[in-house]
């Protein structure tokens, strides 16, 4: 098949390699398996849908879908006919209309149950100037979704030919379960990543602890990139012990900070498996990372196209493959090119560790809290299965620290209360101890998997 042409310029070496493992496993989807050459048929009948429609190069389109074969072949369609993707997880509750309209959305592409597509089409001329200066490069577009510190979603715009520049280099050939969203930076890492290495992309039914095990055994994936945040749930739930998980070689784990009485018993529990660190970030793609070994959170991150400084004790990177800009907010580039990640780390040498976001630090007389540091040493209590640490406000001190947890088994809160105090005592500075604990009745985990985090507590 001839994939030569203008309009399938951006992507010729992906479809050429389509061509070139034509029957090997590309999709595990619902018990089913699809080929490479499936795909490609996929992807031409997508393409074809795209000009029957009408859908032109520099067009901006929001895909509605999560894994599977029609998702992936519409996406690999979109981008190879130049349009600008707006990608959103089916089950994500956010407001289309709202997203879309920051977005400048002029068409919309949903997947439903039966793998099918149902376009429509949306009267919104395209006007931003960074959407209309991509239109006039002519290359693919790639707009992402992240939530600032307000809350308000933040769209990311990318130059995808930037942002595809690296999975041009062949690298290891793996069965990756698509954990991380569709519309999340990490979720399109590892489709590309998988699809780029004529790998086989294994697709879940559902992302709780049960699911995701019997998936990994049932099909012999090998990379399992998650949240720390599952990680926990799943060691709680005792899945991992109920299926045969020797297929795993690696758990990429990101998207927040990994606590070390978690990654510790991961260590305990896949002695076997190379546990990595990752780091990206919607506005940079994802950086090469390596872990000073499988239990520590000790990371270096960078490589090609990726260049590093701390400043301040924070993390600051240039990428090649930087967004282009916000859609709906002002540049966060230094003039030079720098982006500053609010992201406070520890160094070591050529070595970093993330001790939390800058925008969660609780300043408590004039000093501060990394909630997570404080969180780390409660989970080493016995009988806390998951905590959360926020603030209060205080009249003395502008804050107090308020740490919310939740037992494996009841507990007097006062008792317990007493028990966590002490321990932080011993760990911590009198200053970063929680003043009050509350019993939380239920995990408090966000839809992709990540903590939620509030920093102001009401007093009760």
């Amino acid at each position: 098949m001839n994939w030569g042409g203008a309009t399938a310029r951006p992507l010729a070496w992906l479809l050429e390699r389509f061509e070139a493992h034509a029957k090997d496993e590309a999709v595990i989807w619902r018990d089913r398996a699809a080929t490479y050459r499936q795909l490609l048929d996929r992807i031409g009948e997508a393409r074809e849908l795209l000009k029957s429609n009408g859908v032109r190069r520099g067009e901006v389109v929001l895909l509605d879908a999560d894994f599977s074969p029609a998702s992936i072949a519409m996406l690999v369609a979109l981008i190879a006919e130049a349009t600008i993707v707006v990608p959103l997880a089916a089950h994500v509750t956010a407001d289309r209309d709202e997203l879309g309209e920051i977005a400048q959305v002029g068409r919309s592409i949903e997947i439903n149950d039966r793998d099918q597509y149902e376009v429509r089409t949306i009267d919104r001329p395209t006007a931003h100037p960074l959407l209309l200066r991509l239109q006039k490069e002519g290359s693919p577009g790639l707009v992402l979704f992240s939530s600032g510190s307000s809350g308000r979603p933040k769209a990311t715009l990318h130059n995808l030919d930037f942002l595809l520049n690296k999975f041009k280099v062949e690298r290891h050939t793996q069965r990756m379960i698509t954990f991380l969203l569709f519309d999340h930076i990490g979720g399109f890492n590892t489709l590309m990543y998988t699809l780029s290495n004529h790998g086989c992309v294994i697709t879940l039914e559902a992302r709780d602890p049960e699911t995701v095990c019997r998936t990994i055994a049932e099909y012999r994936a090998e990379v399992l990139p998650t949240s720390p945040t599952f990680l926990r749930l799943m060691l709680m739930s005792g899945a991992h012990r109920r299926h045969d998980l020797s297929s795993l070689k690696v758990i990429n784990y990101a998207t927040e900070v990994m606590p070390q009485a978690i990654l510790s018993q991961l260590h305990e529990a896949f002695p076997k498996v190379d546990l990595r660190q990752s780091y990206g970030l919607s506005e940079l793609g994802i950086l090469r990372s390596q872990s000073r070994s499988s239990d520590s959170l000790w990371v270096k991150v960078g490589g090609e196209d990726y260049q590093t400084r701390i400043v301040d004790g924070q993390l600051h990177i240039k990428a090649r493959s930087s967004m282009m800009g916000y859609l709906n907010a002002p540049s966060p580039f230094t003039d030079d090119g720098w982006f500053n990640t609010q992201d406070e780390v520890e160094v070591d040498g050529e070595w970093i560790r993330f001790k939390g976001r800058r925008s969660s630090i609780i300043n408590v007389g004039g000093e501060k809290v990394y909630p997570e540091e404080v969180e780390a040493v409660i989970l080493e209590v016995s009988n806390i299965s998951d905590v959360t640490v926020g603030k209060e406000p205080h009249p003395f001190t502008g804050n107090i620290v308020v740490a919310q947890v939740r037992t494996r088994e009841p507990e007097d809160l006062k008792e317990l209360t007493k028990r966590i105090r002490a321990h932080c005592f011993s760990k911590l500075p009198a200053f970063k101890v929680p003043v009050k604990v509350r019993m939380e009745e239920s995990d408090q985990v966000s839809e992709r998997f990540k903590k939620k985090r509030s920093q102001d507590h009401s007093p009760t």
